[in-house]
């Protein structure tokens, strides 16, 4: 089986660190090309779609790792030139437009794959396993971190359409979505938006949940400036203490750490988005970005010290 010819639209860090190595470790793909405002992509290199389109020959697949702002109009594009699409997380600034991809992507026949990178963990996989029908008693969310450390000088995460906390806090939501044995709704939150910035730096939300009993609660807060906590820690009914950490990296039960294997974060992204392609499916999440979403319409807002960037 020819290997799948994939370029890389949005070339950064996040696709330097993980899409690359883990398309040239996988033999059913094949890196094609790749698109940067800046010219630094693998060669061949475009600074725009619209010229890898035209240019790049027998193209298959894209990974569109650009600020979510501009996917839509990228992923449409990619669509309506019949290629199998992956989107990295958030996939699109709106639920609109997300679902407007899933029906495109469907009448063309090709793949649309929402990547939600903190799910493909092992550890996370197990934590749902054993979470799988359980009563919660409660459930604490701590995702703080940095921004000046994971977005230095990125001034697009504090406009309209950047999502700022939300940005990492959507990978906690991503996990909690994947590991939470019940639908997950919000009902109170108060997010801090500094004074310079359309988006927030902090934010403590509540959830409620058929399945649960208890408070489940999250804080998410981009000023921490040393070491980062990524933590998701549950208790269910029966008194079974489940607690993912490192950002879902690490399952401890009952206060010992469990071991978990597999292939990775990306390389199993990888994995699932050429199972999709082979079945001509689509994989399309759109829960972590309905959180986010729900928690902008019912929240109370105050607003801090202005951030530098």
């Amino acid at each position: 089986m020819r290997p799948l010819r994939t370029a890389i639209i949005g070339f950064g860090k996040i696709a330097a660190d993980q899409h690359v190595p883990a398309i040239e470790g996988n033999p059913r793909f094949e890196l094609a090309g790749s698109v940067s405002r800046q010219g630094n992509g693998p060669a061949p290199n475009f600074t725009s779609t619209e010229e890898l389109l035209r240019t790049v020959r027998d193209l298959q697949a894209v990974a569109i790792t650009t600020p979510p702002e501009p996917r839509f109009d990228i992923a449409r594009d990619c669509i309506a030139a019949g290629l199998h699409c992956m989107l990295e997380k958030p996939p699109t600034v709106t639920l609109g437009e997300i679902q407007e991809l899933r029906e495109l992507a469907e009448e063309k026949g090709v793949t649309l794959f929402t990547t939600w990178h903190a799910q493909h963990n092992p550890a996370v996989t197990a934590a749902a396993g054993l979470l799988a029908g359980k009563r919660i008693r409660a459930m604490q969310i701590t995702w703080h971190e940095s921004v000046h450390k994971w977005h230095p000088g990125q001034q697009w995460i504090w406009e309209p359409g950047g999502f700022g906390v939300f940005d990492p806090g959507i990978n906690a939501f991503s996990i909690a979505t994947r590991i939470f044995p019940g639908a997950l709704f919000v009902s109170d939150a108060e997010l801090s938006f500094p004074e310079n910035a359309q988006t927030p730096i902090a934010g403590e939300i509540t959830f409620a949940s058929p399945a649960a009993d208890g408070a489940l609660r999250c804080s998410l807060d981009w000023r921490r400036e040393e070491g980062e906590e990524w933590t998701i820690a549950i208790q269910t009914a029966e008194g079974q203490d489940i607690r993912l950490e490192a950002g879902g990296s690490r399952l401890l039960v009952d206060g010992r750490e469990e071991g978990a294997e597999g292939p990775g974060e990306y390389p199993d992204l990888y994995r699932a988005f050429a199972d999709l392609i082979d079945c001509r499916q689509s994989l399309v999440d759109v829960e972590p970005l309905r959180l986010v979403a729900d928690t902008l319409l019912v929240t109370r807002r105050t607003t801090v010290e202005a951030v530098s960037v």
